[in-house]
């Protein structure tokens, strides 16, 4: 008869290959470093997660959880749509500045699997489509055309793709594209 696991043991695992899969990328960590990352055993990562694939979408669904609240706090502190746009970008610009940040954990999977469409892949797409629809409705809440969405999406990616010290002029110029 198998034992049951330790309360927690999930968890310990998927932290574990979050901050794996976070630092070398999906595709470079093995599961036998999770295994070792974690201390637990081959038979209680599997049981727990059954292919890799399980493993990277819950370690996308934990970033996205963890990125969904960053974003709502940042967005609760502005009262009108101009001013939730540059809460986001700023908040974006904060995320890029930790010296820890090794890329956007979404766009970095669709860069390793980019032909891939299993559940991590959806995940990420995902993701990428809700935060896009935000900065669209916010743009559409304060009567601009689309094309400053457009505008806003590529700062806000170009912030994303390693260039964290245009944080400060990346929220200066989406302040001034939505009061012009």
């Amino acid at each position: 008869m198998p034992r049951t696991p330790a309360p927690g043991t999930r968890d310990t695992i998927l932290r574990a290959a979050s901050g794996l899969f976070y630092r070398h990328g999906v595709r470079a960590v093995g599961m036998a470093q999770v295994i070792e990352a974690a201390g637990c055993g081959k038979n209680l990562l599997y049981r727990h997660f059954p292919s890799k694939a399980d493993l990277a979408a819950a370690y996308l669904s934990l970033v996205r959880g963890e990125r969904d609240r960053s974003i709502t706090r940042a967005l609760d502190t502005a009262a009108d749509p101009g001013e939730r746009l540059v809460a986001l970008v700023t908040e974006v610009a904060e995320l890029v500045r930790d010296p820890r940040y090794r890329g956007c954990a979404f766009r970095n999977y669709l860069t390793e699997f980019p032909g891939d469409d299993d559940e991590p892949a959806r995940i990420a797409r995902a993701y990428l489509a809700d935060t896009r629809a935000q900065v669209d409705d916010l743009v559409a809440a304060l009567g601009r055309p689309g094309t400053l969405a457009d505008r806003i999406w590529l700062i806000i990616g170009g912030l994303h793709g390693g260039a964290p010290e245009q944080g400060p002029v990346a929220v200066a110029w989406v302040s001034e594209l939505v009061t012009a």
